[in-house]
């Protein structure tokens, strides 16, 4: 998703080189990946209970298990998980970020693991293209790159943001905004969701390639996130999470 504000890479970017991260040697002999995320964002991380689950969940413990640990998930508001990482409270952040020129000077980012894009979402009244989004309301996330986005849709009425996605679909649900920007995922796990508001998901505004973020300069450990990551695409563990949240195997083709 996607996600963050340019004014928080600025703070972002102040702050690093402030600690040393952990190396991998330092992770293995913990026998714990310390993993941030923002655990709202079914299906890719969400709670059950005390526990994370999700499509990238069950990607993180399995990418541990190819180092030989075990995760322990850290979750924090979505807009500090980069400075979080910065700051060492992480080793990884987990939270489908999309890699964007602007994130990669402040973090490191594996390999994407899987690619999405941003769509409109609306009642079936609603504006469903960037022409019938003009004068109208919008809501978004807050720090996520599909605010960035539709601040630049020409001729909008507003751009809301709200502090999750579940807060900003509940603007459209409840006709306080007339279309909501998000990531095509989330898109369609809202319309499963909640069928008797009748969405639909409308034109697609852009593409992203989503990664696992590391601190800058943790060679070391983005190595061996990349090793592990090509080891589960390879031997089926990949294909068999995806098509258990998805139905379809959404690596990038």
């Amino acid at each position: 998703m996607h996600k963050y504000a340019l004014a928080s890479l600025t703070l972002l970017s102040c702050a690093l080189g402030s600690a040393s991260a952990r190396d991998l040697a330092a992770i293995k002999a913990s026998g714990v990946l310390y993993v941030g995320t923002e655990p709202t964002y079914a299906p890719f991380t969400y709670t059950q209970g005390k526990k994370v689950v999700g499509f990238e969940a069950e990607l993180a413990e399995a990418l541990a298990r190819k180092l030989g640990v075990k995760v322990e998930w850290r979750p924090s508001g979505f807009d500090t998980l980069l400075i979080g990482l910065s700051r060492d409270r992480f080793d990884l952040v987990v939270s489908s970020h999309g890699i964007t020129p602007e994130r990669q000077k402040a973090v490191d980012f594996a390999n994407p693991h899987y690619c999405s894009g941003g769509v409109v979402l609306a009642k079936a009244s609603g504006p469903l293209t960037v022409a019938a989004l003009k004068g109208k309301a919008v809501a978004v996330q807050l720090g996520t790159t599909y605010a960035q986005r539709a601040q630049k849709l020409p001729g909008l009425g507003s751009v809301r943001t709200y502090p999750t996605n579940a807060d900003a679909l509940q603007m459209v649900l409840n006709g306080r905004a007339d279309a909501f920007v998000t990531d095509r995922f989330v898109a369609l796990e809202a319309r499963k969701k909640f069928p008797q508001a009748n969405l639909k998901l409308g034109e697609m505004l852009f593409q992203e390639k989503i990664g696992i973020a590391v601190k800058k300069g943790n060679a070391p450990l983005r190595g061996a996130v990349n090793t592990a990551l090509r080891g589960v695409m390879a031997d089926g563990t990949y294909q068999k999470i995806s098509t258990k949240y998805f139905g379809e195997d959404i690596r990038c083709k």
